[in-house]
């Protein structure tokens, strides 16, 4: 599944902000915690040239937590672990430098934050995603 921008509209001159009728008219499936996904974040840089470029950085991890629902500021925390050490990403989900957001897998797991994952040795179980 991929995931393409939100299901607000956001108008820069006097930033006002309006939901759409319904998240999954925008392409956007539920995101819940236990899931395993992809972000595809724009980067924007400067070489040495002083021109400015932009690229698509992916990262890959799991679904901790996810806050403030649908508002305009809700955020997803994404923990991966890289080289051994455990490294997590708080990305705001409308944001126009999201690109994208696809879903791998998911976990069935009961609880909505999913902190304890940072000791939990255990693998989580595979819920069948139709």
């Amino acid at each position: 599944m991929v995931i393409l921008r939100s299901s607000f509209i956001i108008n820069q001159s006097n930033m006002t902000v309006k939901k759409t009728e319904n998240a999954s008219q925008a392409g956007f499936p539920e995101i819940k915690p236990g899931m395993t996904v992809r972000v595809h974040q724009i980067i924007k840089e400067k070489n040495a040239k002083g021109e400015e470029k932009e690229r698509v950085q992916v990262y890959e991890g799991m679904v901790i937590a996810r806050r403030h629902g649908l508002e305009p500021g809700a955020t997803l925390t994404v923990r991966k672990v890289s080289e051994g050490i455990g490294v997590e990403k708080i990305f705001p989900i409308y944001s126009p430098n999201i690109a994208k957001i696809e879903i791998k897998k998911s976990a069935k797991v009961r609880r909505a934050k999913l902190d304890y994952l940072k000791t939990y040795k255990k693998k989580l179980k595979e819920k069948i995603v139709k």
